[in-house]
This record gives structure tokens, sequence and C-alpha cells, in this order.
């Protein structure tokens, strides 16, 4: 029984820290639709291959006929080759000579290529043609005709097209004798080509070699140096010296530097005024007074005159000893101070002199390899000018030479095979093209259809763990059905079911079935059902909250099963229907609804009033609060004192409290009532669910700090890696077939009681 609660404010429900929120930027909601692997893409393939097969064979219709009936096209050609081969007119032998300068061949192939394509010469071919074909004329003839350098080589290939093979053969005949006779009225060589080429070349090669040549004196008038390799041993020389002269002066700056330690010391200091003269004598005289002294003390007592003037003269004699010493003492290490400034201030210069040194040693690298490329470049210049010298003298005597014609080196034939259609490649071609084209639409209708259609595609995007996949239940209302002629028939049987009541379905409450798949139903939701529990070792899920991202996702009939789940395997759970704008547990359990949680939330009443006035007598251990009548602001309530004191009451009572909240997108509810529970259960439904949406409902959470515990994947079509079709084959065969409908059916009987 429910003890009586109290109206007082209870304390707030807090999490306990075992489930934490997810951080900031937690990798579960960065979903990137590129990221598919090769898995994803074969699905999307298969999923979408009617489209593929479909669009394939649509082009393939067009294609076949257009290529069965198309009118065969024959082709012929001849070859000419323009220029001589002999390599002694070859003006490409001097491009080795020119460096960087533009090296043209002696004819220009473009060019020509337009001249041998022009009206002027294309009359003489049309006059004889027309005798024969009075049909051709030049526009006609330029479309069919095609004139190629073959790659850059000196020869023009000529080819003419159409579907008259000996019409083919017979303008290819008279375009060669026309193209000959061409070549040789204009007459031109590669003699005078070349002559001209070099004339316009010298100028240029001269004054090239020129400016090297002044740039290679400007150069060594820079640097003061003629030979790089000279300037390194010299500079390289000084740099030894000035290394060993450094070496000595650091020798006499550690002698100076200890001398003047040696001052500050006793031993030192004795040994500067062992060498001061004055200092001795000075020592000399006190000695002396002191030997006088001990003399009379053997014949006067210590108070006697003589002896008080002894005593006078020594006590006179230790200020100027000391005095001597300190002038002494001062002399030397002054003495010692200049010497190591002197000594520094030459090692500075020497310092200043080696990184000059330095600097001009980095430079001989540079200055090397540019004196290098100067003395190459002029070497090549040169050369060059000089070949181009002695080709000129020699080509001005060969100028009158014989003149060199055009020459056809393949002489057109008469075409036997088409070159067009060609079947097999245009049929195999257009095959590509279209299963592309398919694969393309394909790809674009995946884009365009925003759900998930697969577990895979769910768990790769959200990140998130799935604590249950449940199978489509047909048997439930409004289960989506596969069949076809059923969809159609709901399809056009919904509009009147509201003029014709007989029409209506009546709705049964949802409870466990008898049947095999509702089994596979109920098997998933205890799966579910013992993830949940799974989830924290430190302490067991008392309350959880159970939503979607948007409405009918199946929510309402998760968090329904998992209650009765949980009470038939021996808890005491409490159902709470948080869903204050649109409830539907008390439907689909076919309750009454007139006092529910907005009652015990607004009003004066005792849990006891509410939950026990709509038990649930199969299962005893099932309380069931319903969302009570609509108020016109549900987030006010839930986010009352009162309502928190409830959700601490009902931890205390109860082994587990499920709220079915409404869903995330555009509503505040989830929000605002799951941080005082153990976390949230996402619901989404394979082929139903929005991605967008989904995304944005994990943002909002995220936003809100809401402890997110995983996903329930509703809706899943069992197919051949589904853990259902296994525990179909595996526990319903031959001899244990009898056994397990018997246990089942005792297991639903208990159930139900």
């Amino acid at each position: 029984m429910i003890n009586n609660f109290s109206p007082s404010p209870l304390p707030i429900a807090s999490n306990n820290g075992n489930f934490p929120p997810l951080p900031q930027g937690s990798p579960w909601l960065e979903a990137d639709d590129s990221e598919w692997d090769l898995r994803l893409w074969l699905t999307v393939l298969e999923r979408r291959g009617l489209v593929i097969v479909g669009v394939a064979v649509t082009g393939m219709s067009f294609i076949i006929p257009m290529t069965l009936n198309q009118e065969p096209i024959y082709e012929s050609k001849f070859k000419l080759l323009v220029e001589p081969v002999n390599a002694e007119n070859d003006l490409g032998n001097f491009t080795s000579f020119l460096g960087d300068q533009d090296v043209k061949s002696g004819l220009d192939y473009e060019t020509q290529i337009e001249v041998l394509r022009s009206p002027k010469l294309m009359e003489k071919v049309l006059a004889e043609l027309q005798k024969t074909y009075p049909e051709i004329d030049y526009d006609s003839l330029m479309e069919d005709l095609t004139i190629t350098r073959l790659g850059k080589t000196k020869i023009l290939e000529i080819s003419y097209e159409g579907n008259d093979q000996d019409q083919i053969l017979t303008v290819l005949d008279l375009l060669a004798q026309v193209y000959l006779e061409y070549s040789l009225e204009e007459r031109q060589t590669n003699l005078k080509l070349g002559i001209q080429f070099i004339e316009n070349q010298l100028p240029s090669l001269q004054s090239r070699v020129n400016q090297l040549q002044n740039q290679l004196q400007v150069f060594r008038e820079r640097y003061q140096f003629t030979n790089p390799e000279s300037q390194a041993q010299l500079i390289a020389s000084q740099m030894t010296t000035l290394k060993q002269q450094n070496l000595a002066l650091e020798q006499e700056l550690v002698q100076a530097r200890s001398y003047l330690g040696s001052l500050q010391q006793e031993t030192g200091a004795l040994a500067a005024l062992g060498e001061a003269p004055l200092y001795q004598n000075i020592i000399g005289q006190l000695r002396t007074v002191e030997s006088q002294i001990a003399g009379e003390l053997t014949r006067f007592q210590p108070q006697s005159t003589a002896i008080q003037l002894l005593q006078t003269q020594r006590q006179n004699l230790f200020p100027i000893l000391e005095q001597e010493a300190e002038r002494v003492l001062n002399s030397k290490f002054a003495e010692g101070v200049t010497e190591v400034q002197r000594i520094e201030t030459k090692r500075q210069t020497l310092f200043v002199a080696q990184q000059q040194l330095d600097q001009q040693a980095q430079q001989i690298p540079a200055l090397a390899r540019r004196y290098a490329e100067l003395q190459r470049e002029i070497q090549i210049a040169t050369e060059a000018l000089n070949k181009f010298e002695t080709t000129k003298q020699s080509l001005k005597i060969q100028e009158a030479q014989t003149e060199i014609p055009w020459e056809v080196i393949e002489a057109p034939v008469w075409a036997e095979n088409p070159i067009s259609p060609n079947i097999p490649r245009n049929l195999t071609l257009g095959a590509v093209a279209t299963i592309l084209v398919g694969i393309g639409f394909a790809l674009v209708l995946e884009r365009l259809d925003n759900v998930y259609h697969t577990l895979d595609e769910l768990k790769q995007q959200t990140k998130l763990p799935v604590l249950g996949t449940i199978p489509i239940n047909k048997k439930l209302p409004g289960a989506p059905s596969t069949n076809s002629l059923e969809t159609v028939g709901r399809f056009f049987s919904t509009p009147f079911t509201w003029v014709i009541p007989g029409l209506r379905k009546k709705l049964t409450a949802y409870s466990y079935g008898k049947d095999a798949q509702f089994s596979h139903f109920l098997e998933a939701i205890r799966v579910l059902n013992t993830n949940i529990q799974l989830l924290s070792s430190d302490r067991p899920i008392h309350s959880v909250a159970i939503s979607s991202s948007t409405p009918g996702d199946g929510k309402s009939t998760i968090s329904l099963f998992v209650a009765q789940t949980a009470a038939a395997m021996g808890k005491k759970v409490l159902l709470v229907d948080a869903d204050m704008r649109k409830p539907q547990v008390h439907t689909r359990l076919q309750l009454p609804n007139e006092l529910g949680l907005s009652n015990l939330i607004a009003q004066t009443r005792t849990p006891e009033e509410v939950i026990n006035s709509q038990p649930i007598p199969d299962l005893p251990g099932l309380s069931i609060l319903t969302a009570g009548k609509i108020p016109p602001d549900p987030t006010k309530l839930l986010s009352s004192e009162k309502m928190k004191g409830l959700i601490k009451y009902f931890e205390e009572i109860f082994d587990l409290i499920i709220y079915d909240t409404p869903p995330v997108l555009g509503l505040a509810d989830t929000t605002l009532l799951t941080p005082k529970t153990d976390g949230l259960i996402l619901v989404t439904r394979i082929q139903k669910t929005d991605r967008s949406a989904l995304t944005q409902a994990l943002d909002n959470l995220r936003l809100s700090r809401v402890n997110v515990l995983g996903l329930v994947a509703n809706g899943v079509e069992a197919d051949s890696n589904s853990p259902y079709v296994y525990y179909k084959e595996g526990y319903g065969n031959n001899h244990k077939e009898e056994a397990w409908e018997e246990e089942e059916e005792n297991l639903t009987s208990t159930l139900s009681k």
C-alpha cells in the first residue's frame, strides 16, 4: 500500500552523479553524413536497387533502338610529310644552344592547316567533285573533312568521312593531288626558312653574350675577387689567425682575473706587499724598535721612561704601515683592473673582425654559385653564337640547291568497315552511363530521404548506445504494415472512420499476446528492461523518462510495455503519464482519466486517491498514474516544487518509476522533468524518425544538460542478421517446440495474472 503523502514540499530528487550529462561537443552530436563507410553505401544501393535498375532499363530502351537504327558512317585518310626529315636542315638542332630562346619550327602548322581548308584551295577540288557529286558544296565538304598534325611530327593526316565509300576515296584522291601541287607552287624550302630564322636570332644572341659579360665584370668589381676558391682560402687563413689571437687573449684574461682575485685574499696581498720596498722598510724599522724594546727590558722596568719612549715609537709605526699596505694593494688592484679592461677591449675588436669574416665566408657559396652560373651562361651563349654564324655560312652556300616538295607517305584506301555506329561499344557505354545515372539518382533520393533506414545508420550518426531494438509488432493497434493491400485499404478507410462509426476498429488494451511474432516483441522489451537495469553498477535505476524527438515514434508504447515487463519480473513499478498535452497511457490501457498527475499537482489530493483509483488487476506490481485533466500550462506544473516532491516520494515507494514524457522538439516538458530523474531514454522509429529532428533534439538535450542514457530503435524489421530470427529458429524447432509452447503459455498466464 502507498503511504500517506504529505502535501508539504519535498526535497528535489537529484541525479546522484551516477549518470553525468555528456560534455559540450560530445561526438554523438556531431553526425556527418559524408562519413559513410562501404557497408552503408552497399546498403543504400541495395535499398535503391529498383530505382537504379529502372533508370538503367529506361535509358537502354532509348539507346538500343538509336544504336541499331543509326546509318553506318565510313572513313578513310592519307598522310602528308610536309617537312624534310633530313637532320642537316632540321632547325631543332639549334635548340640545345639557345637556352630560353623561343625556337619554333620552320612551318606554322596551325596556319598551314587553315590554308589547306581555305575556299581558294577547295575550288579546284569542288570543281572536279561536282561533276560526279553535284550535291557536295564547300560547307558539306568542310563538315566531313578533318586535317590534324600527328603529335609533334612533320606529318599531316587528312581524313574524310561519309556514307558513300566511293565518294570518300574520290574526295581524298583529289585532295592529295591538289595539296601536292600547292606545295610545289609555293616553293618553300627549309633552307630559306633556316637562313631567315638564323638572321633573326643572331642579334639577340650577340646581345645576350654582351649582357652576360657585363654582368660578370660588375660581379667581380663589386665583390673584389676574381676567383671564389682563392677568396675562400684567404678568409679561412684570416679566421685561423683570429682564432689563435683570441685564444691567447683568453689566457691573458684568465691570468689577469686570477691576479685580481688573489689580491683580495691574504696570500696574494702578502705577496704584493712583499714586492713593495717602502712597506718592507717600515717593517724593518718596526722590527728594529721591537729589538730595542726587548734589549732594554733586560735592564729597565716596563714603566721606565726609555721603555715608554720605545713603545710610543713602535705604536706610531703601525698606522704608517697600514697606510702603506692599503696604498700598495689599491695600486696593484687598479693595475689589474686596467689590464683586464685592456684585454677585453682587444677581444671585442677581434670578435667584430671575426664576425665580418664569418659573414664573408657565408656569402662565398652563393657568390661561387653565381660566378659559376655566369661562366656557364657565357659559355653556352658564346657556343650558340659561334654555331649560328657557322651554320649561316653553310646554309647560304646551299641556298640555291633543290627545293623540296611535300610527299604522300600513306595513300588513301577504300573504306571497308564503318567507324560508326560501334554497336558493342555504344551499348557498353550506354549501360555504364545509365547505371551511373541510376546510382546518382538513387543517391539524390537517399539524400532527400532524411530518415534512418537501418540500425547501423542510427548507431553511426548518433554515437549513442542502443539499449534495445524493438521489432515491428503488427498486433498492436496502429502498427505499420508491410502488406500493400492492407496499407491501401487503411488509406481509403481512414477518411470515412469518423463518418461511418462501423468502419472504426475497436481498440484493445495493450497487453501481452500469445503468438510467436508478439513473443519476439516481448523478448525485445525484456532485453531493453534488462539493459536499463544494467546501466549503472553503483546503484540501480529508480526513475527514467522515456521520450522521442517527434510524435509517433512509439514512446508511449515502449513506456507501457517496459513498465509491464518490469512489474512481471517482480518489481514494484509506477508508470506516470507525464504527457499532459496529448496523453496516451489511459487510452492504451482503457483507463479513466478524470484524476491524474495534473490533479495531483494542482489540487490537494494524495497519491493514494489518484493511483489506487485505477489499479491493474493482471499485474499487481504495476501502478498507473495517468495524465489527468489537460492543464493550460503543463510546464508550470512540471517545474513546480510539488512535482519535485512527488518525484522524490515516488522513488521512496516504488522500485522503478517510468515517466512517459512529451516529444523533445518544440516542448520544454521533457527538459524540465528529466533532470530530476536518473536519465532519459530516447525512442526512435526506423524508417520514420527524421535525422535533422533527432539531431536538433540531442542538441536541445545537451544544452539542457539532460543525462541521455541511450536510444531505443523501434520498428526494426527482422532480417537475416536479426537476433529474433535466431530466437525463432533456435527455440522453435523439432522436439523443443511443444515444450516451448507449453512454457510460453504458462508464462503468459502468469504475466496476465
